[in-house]
C-alpha cells in the first residue's frame, strides 16, 4: 500500500511539474475525434493536425475556420497558467560579534564542555549539547 501511495504521489508531482492537468487526460478523446474529422475532411496527417492546433499554423487555422471554434476550445492542453513567486529577504542588523552567550561549565558530570571563543554557536537554532 505504501508503494502504491508513493507511486501515485510521485506521478502527481511529475504531472504538475510538466503542467499536465487531469482534465487534459479526460479530453484526449476530443483530440482523437477532432483528428479523425481533420483526417476525413482535409486529409491532414497527425503532424499537420498538431501544427494547426498547437504549433505555428494555429492562428491561421483559427482565423480560417471560425465554425470549429467550439471544438477547438474542447481540445486538451489549451489552458494558460502563470506561476509567480514572491521572494522577501529580511536582514537582521544585529551585530554578529556581540551575540555571544555564556554556557555554564559543569564539573560533576562525565563530560566537560567549554564554550570556545568563536561566535558560531550564538543564540541561533544550532546550540551545543546541554546536560539535563
Amino acid at each position: 500500500m505504501l508503494k502504491l501511495f508513493a507511486i501515485s504521489l510521485s506521478s502527481l508531482i511529475f504531472m504538475q511539474s510538466i503542467n499536465l492537468h487531469f482534465n487534459d487526460l479526460v479530453e484526449l478523446d476530443q483530440l482523437v475525434e477532432h483528428y479523425q474529422f481533420h483526417s476525413d475532411e482535409y486529409g491532414d496527417n497527425f503532424l499537420v493536425f498538431i501544427s494547426k492546433h498547437y504549433g505555428s499554423e494555429k492562428t491561421q487555422h483559427s482565423q480560417q475556420h471560425q465554425e470549429e471554434q467550439q471544438e477547438h476550445e474542447k481540445l486538451p492542453f489549451q489552458h494558460q497558467t502563470q506561476c509567480s513567486q514572491l521572494l522577501v529577504f529580511v536582514e537582521d542588523h544585529k551585530p554578529i560579534l556581540e551575540s555571544r552567550s555564556e554556557v555554564p561549565v559543569a564539573t560533576t558530570d562525565n563530560f566537560h564542555y567549554q564554550m570556545s571563543y568563536s561566535t558560531i554557536w550564538g543564540d541561533g537554532p544550532f546550540q551545543p549539547p546541554k546536560h539535563a
